[in-house]
């Protein structure tokens, strides 16, 4: 058959298989040659072949340097931790003496399936009539028991009106014996605050009543414990709210 009867798909297959042909003859060449080459020649050609392969593989493998603001940990640690943090009042006076509503502190979720908050004791000492109010909406709360480390437990009861329905969550729990010394703490309470972790396992922070019962959390959003508003402890860790809790026993909400 003369070359000129092929057609186009044709010639392309038959360049294709001529560069073939010669790729395969020129490499053999090369081997060859290679081979037969004083020092002098191949050492030079195989550090430029080696030099050309690792900035490729650079190239390939090249990774991005992603800096992180601690200001963006502490939006991100307030963030994860949002829906399990609840402003507390409750049936009060105000300075007339009237019958009020009052601030009595904040506190966090411990248990979901059990409807239990955690709050400072000084804030919630004993029965009485509470509110506990989130995201979700605001709903009555039945005082449930204090513990001599500085915290009470309350159980959320019935919501105040239709819209409100009953959502939180419980922060991850962190490590003390993880933190290191000057590792920054966040107190998340009626604002935010922040100190740094100190010797001997100590959070020293200033806890003002609006903080009373804040959560307390590294800049990874885990809880470390809870903020105390009294002269004697301003923490507690969130290893002993839990045991204290667990001991406790509740029956699940229904």
């Amino acid at each position: 058959m003369d070359i000129k009867d092929l057609n186009k798909s044709q010639l392309i297959l038959l360049a294709v298989l001529l560069s073939f042909v010669t790729s395969i003859a020129t490499g053999i060449t090369t081997v060859t040659l290679m081979q037969q080459a004083p020092a002098s020649f191949t050492v030079p050609v195989n550090r430029v072949v080696q030099q050309t392969i690792e900035k490729i593989q650079q190239v390939e493998g090249k990774t991005q340097t992603v800096i992180i603001k601690e200001e963006d940990l502490v939006v991100d640690a307030i963030a994860k931790n949002q829906t399990a943090v609840f402003a507390i009042t409750k049936d009060g006076v105000d300075m007339n003496g009237g019958p009020a509503e009052v601030s009595a502190g904040r506190g966090f979720g411990i248990s979901v399936e059990n409807g239990i908050i955690v709050a400072d004791a000084a804030m919630v000492p004993g029965a009485g009539v509470y509110y506990v109010k989130n995201d979700s909406g605001k709903f009555r709360a039945e005082f449930v028991a204090t513990d001599k480390a500085g915290f009470s437990f309350l159980k959320i009861g019935a919501p105040l009106d239709e819209k409100s329905k009953l959502s939180f969550t419980v922060p991850v729990s962190g490590d003390l014996d993880k933190m290191k010394v000057g590792q920054k703490v966040l107190v998340f309470g009626g604002n935010i605050s922040s100190s740094i972790f100190e010797v001997n396992k100590r959070v020293d922070i200033n806890v003002t009543k609006s903080n009373a019962g804040g959560l307390v959390i590294n800049l990874d959003g885990e809880a470390l414990g809870i903020a105390l508003f009294n002269d004697l402890n301003n923490f507690t860790a969130i290893k002993t709210i839990i045991d204290a809790f667990t001991a406790l026993n509740l029956p699940k909400a229904q």
